[in-house]
């Protein structure tokens, strides 16, 4: 397995599920992948995950009365420079910057990543409209990864028969 591939799990629509989570958490261990929950440090801790995602609409510092666990990352999600500041001061890891190639909506673009990416020496992950093209392009922006929905939806890899 790739020790490279996180996964996120964030459900903004339904009530969580905590069995969902420990069998998702369970085979991630099993696989040897990181397993994020969104917005929720206490229930990542009490079920040892390996981090927590803020996205960016989550501004809160709250969190850092919270005594973490060794290998505990806390990353997050930023689309302008006060997000990124937001993140700087949230004490985040890894920032996924977004949407850098995506066309619909709000494009940040090529130019806004390699601005934001002088605003700090965190890890930079390129979210939205990831394609099999632009591979190269995220090589030569020099960003610490790329992370997709689309991209892995398309073509599910074989490992991914999980729960």
């Amino acid at each position: 397995m790739d020790n490279g591939v996180h996964i996120i799990y964030r459900n903004y629509k339904n009530p969580l599920n905590i069995k969902i989570l420990i069998n998702l958490r369970n085979f991630c261990k099993k696989k040897g992948v990181k397993l994020y929950l969104s917005n929720n440090f206490k229930l990542a801790l009490k079920l040892q995950l390996d981090g927590v995602y803020l996205p960016s609409f989550n501004k809160s510092t709250r969190y850092n009365c919270f005594k973490f666990k060794k290998n505990f990352d806390v990353i997050g999600s930023a689309h302008n420079v006060t997000e990124l500041n937001t993140k700087i001061r949230q004490k985040v890891k890894s920032i996924f910057i977004a949407p850098v190639f995506k066309k619909k909506r709000y494009k940040l673009g090529i130019y806004g990543f390699l601005k934001l990416k002088n605003f700090t020496n965190r890890n930079l992950i390129i979210l939205g409209g990831v394609t099999k093209e632009k591979m190269n392009m995220i090589s030569f922006l020099n960003a610490e990864g790329f992370a997709a929905i689309n991209y892995f939806q398309k073509k599910r890899p074989l490992f991914l028969k999980g729960p």
